[in-house]
């Protein structure tokens, strides 16, 4: 199908108005003659149009022959979506969607005034859009009337039962006429669902429209590699070199959200936060700015994230790994909707490489791995962007002009070009550098590595060793500063490291202390007590000092311990001022 030429007239001139040429795939499935009247299971992904597509799907069951709606006092259809962003949302979409039919829809969301929500539906709704909770909470104190219910639909069903709203769900449902139809638009399938769907829906059709070769077409993703110390570091020059309109990050619980807006807030970054510890004014106040454009990043967590819908986000930083392929897809589908193309990127821990390799395989997404961006490559894109915001032709007026006039009196047009570039660029929140970000190598000795003791650690480069993720192991291991860490030789089997005399005693104590965390990283260190190990050619990537970028090999360190090393998660500190 091509064209919305089988849906009702008054819905296809509100679909023209608001610039739809032709259906998703998602909206053509639902509208397909064989799909009429039954009941659905759609598995489609985020930003596909879905609240469009079941707008259109239910729309014999609410319109009259003259395509209106007619007159009613208990509700026609019910949407039920698991947050309030979400259903606020899909109630803007079917309003402009229903404008022209007379149809009334009544918003039924936790946070907002209940009474005022019972006033409009003691008045009649056609169509009533809410949360699990607030509408059970209606539906007991009697001011949510089911029995004429002609449709139901269940939007992110998967997500309702993740936050446990079953037993919410069955209730609002049991409340309901047998002869409805129940539309269940659900992205993945579990066994709570299927029970979900065998109970409630009869001889349902079963729609797909998730691509089978890749979890989002209009979507970029990338993974950069980071030492663990180094993530918050990483997720500032991301947001540096990308300069996004809007950018949202992703973090797994609130106190990291808490700690990471923290620190971009301190550098400069106008952040706002969402998590479960926010209340709804707090929150309907952090989407106005976005919206605004007073303030350009989101820290949240997944599900305070839920039913966003910003035009202008183009980038999604996963700052911590998403827990299944069906946490990236849903992270990452917050941008490139609507056909406009949005990037996402994952930030890698060097020992978590693998299991985002296969992470992105049973996503069937395909990622590009790259280097992390270096101040190196911030200043660079900042010249260019600069350079074209400044080229860029403007409109000007007398008093300008005679402003203008007055400072070419004053100084040269080299000076005044020069003040405007730095205040410019003192807008910017300064660049981090990362373990990797080295200075090119210097011959001989570093100063203060005359005086060295030599180490070993038992991996190599059959382990894929890699001086990027050594050195946060020792640092973390040896309660030592990469300062102090010398240059790192790295043979077949075995990895030798220089370590100051000055530092040697502290360093070797502190591995003594904590000899129980090997399992973390499933790495032995000790004092080399053989022959120079310069003596000796390693081939592979080797480190004179920190000032030795690393080698290509970048997979992260051996995998000899339990799990994936066995760390805490990573909780972003509150930068402090240097």
């Amino acid at each position: 199908m091509t064209s919305f030429t089988t849906v009702p007239s008054l819905l296809g001139e509100a679909l023209a108005a608001h610039g739809y040429e032709a259906p998703t795939p998602v909206q053509a499935a639902v509208i397909e003659p064989e799909a009429a009247n039954r009941d659905l299971i759609v598995s489609a992904q985020t930003g596909s149009g879905k609240t469009v597509a079941f707008g259109l799907a239910f729309a014999a069951e609410l319109l009259g022959e003259d395509g209106k709606v007619p007159f009613t006092l208990p509700p026609l259809a019910l949407v039920i979506a698991p947050t309030r962003e979400l259903a606020l949302q899909v109630s803007r979409e079917l309003m402009w969607l229903y404008a022209k039919t007379g149809a009334r829809i009544a918003t039924c969301v936790g946070g907002m005034d209940a009474s005022r929500e019972r006033r409009n539906l003691s008045h009649g709704a056609h169509i009533v859009v809410g949360t699990p909770g607030r509408l059970r909470d209606h539906l007991e104190r009697g001011a949510l009337d089911l029995s004429a219910l002609r449709v139901a639909v269940l939007d992110e069903a998967d997500e309702m039962l993740d936050m446990g709203f079953r037993e919410d769900l069955e209730q609002i449902l049991d409340a309901t006429p047998n002869t409805r139809r129940t539309l269940l638009f659900s992205a993945t399938m579990p066994k709570p669902i299927v029970a979900l769907a065998k109970r409630y829906q009869n001889d349902a059709l079963r729609i797909s429209t998730v691509s089978e070769t890749r979890g989002h077409g209009d979507i970029a993703y990338q993974c950069v590699t980071v030492a663990p110390s180094d993530i918050e570091h990483a997720v500032v020059n991301l947001l540096r070199f990308h300069e996004a309109e809007t950018a949202i990050l992703f973090c797994a619980t609130r106190d990291n959200v808490r700690h990471l807006h923290a620190g971009l807030t301190e550098r400069g970054f106008q952040a706002v936060a969402l998590s479960g510890e926010h209340s709804q004014n707090e929150r309907n106040a952090a989407l106005q700015a976005l919206r605004d454009q007073r303030a350009r990043v989101c820290v949240a967590t997944d599900v305070a994230a839920r039913g966003i819908d910003l035009p202008s986000l183009t980038l999604v930083i996963h700052v911590e790994v998403p827990r299944d392929p069906d946490t990236l897809q849903h992270r990452s589908g917050r941008t490139g909707r609507a056909g406009k193309k949005g990037t996402a990127v994952l930030i890698v821990p060097f020992p978590r490489r693998r299991r985002v390799e296969a992470l992105l395989r049973d996503a069937r997404v395909t990622a590009q791995w790259i280097p992390m961006p270096t101040p190196e490559d911030i200043r660079a894109q900042d010249h260019e962007r600069l350079l074209s915001a400044l080229l860029e032709p403007i409109e000007t007026d007398d008093e300008d002009k005679a402003l203008a006039a007055r400072l070419l009196a004053e100084k040269s047009p080299e000076d005044i070009a020069a003040a405007l570039v730095h205040a410019h660029r003192a807008k910017m929140p300064a660049a981090e550098e990362l373990i990797g970000d080295r200075p090119a190598k210097q011959p001989g000795p570093r100063a203060g590595f005359e005086d060295i003791v030599w180490f070993k650690m038992d991996c190599g480069r059959r382990h894929n060793a890699d001086p990027r993720w050594i050195l946060p192991v020792l640092c973390r291991r040896g309660h030592i500063t990469r300062s102090e860490i010398g240059a790192i030789r790295i043979a077949a089997d075995e990895t030798f490291f220089q370590v100051t005399r000055a530092a040697a005693s502290r360093f070797a104590d502190a591995l003594k202390r904590t000899k129980g965390t090997e399992g973390e990283d499933g790495i032995h260190i000790a004092p080399h007590t053989g022959e120079n190990p310069d003596t000796h050619t390693h081939k592979g990537p080797q480190r004179n000092g920190p000032n030795r970028p690393a080698g290509p090999n970048r997979s992260g360190p051996p995998r000899r311990g339990p799990g994936e090393g066995g760390k805490p998660p990573y909780r972003a500190k509150p930068h402090r001022g240097r």
